[in-house]
């Protein structure tokens, strides 16, 4: 339980991030965050303390199986979620750099005022 408090107070901070702060590489990271404790909390869906790998070996027994093999499926969708966070990540730091070409700064408030 406590793993699953720790996984919402990391998604907590990256959101607290998004919000609070005005520089774009610190909402970046903080969309960076959110995104690892939503793989952190995922993982820990399909974690089972005597857990084994979920392969089925001839004579063992069908119940047995069932009780100790960990579902495959979370670790699947995490990293599935990592190849599109990388790409998701890309493109944000791309329109970052472009908008710190055009602009010359990062504070999100500037940018606004500078729209033209």
């Amino acid at each position: 339980m406590l793993t699953y408090l720790l996984a919402f107070i990391l998604f907590a901070v990256g959101l607290y991030s998004v919000i609070n702060k005005r520089n774009l590489i610190k909402i970046i990271m903080g969309i960076i965050i959110m995104e690892h404790a939503v793989n952190a909390f995922l993982i820990l869906i399909g974690y089972r303390l005597s857990g084994e790998a979920p392969i089925l070996e001839e004579g063992m027994a069908i119940s047995e199986f069932v009780n100790t093999a960990m579902d495959p499926l979370p670790q699947a969708l995490v990293i599935t979620s990592i190849v599109i966070s990388l790409g998701v990540v890309a493109l944000m730091v791309a329109i970052a750099v472009r908008l710190y070409q055009h602009y010359g700064t990062f504070d999100i408030t500037e940018i606004r005022k500078l729209r033209g």
